[in-house]
């Protein structure tokens, strides 16, 4: 079975689209994560989850 490690960004209001969009790719190229879910508040605020398989290592003898 898949094991994830999760991390939860959170966004102020005043973030513009591209500003949000450059800290994911960064996120994405760089350390792997994936998106799974963004939440959009009412007052603009942006809460943002994403992802990443956790490897282990297993011992071979």
């Amino acid at each position: 079975m898949l094991e994830y490690s999760y991390l939860v960004l959170r966004l102020p209001r005043g973030t513009t689209r591209d500003a949000a969009r450059q800290i994911l790719v960064e996120h994405a190229e760089r350390g792997g994560w994936e998106l799974v879910r963004v939440r959009v508040y009412p007052d603009g605020r942006r809460r943002i989850q994403l992802r990443r398989k956790v490897i282990r290592a297993k011992r071979t003898f």
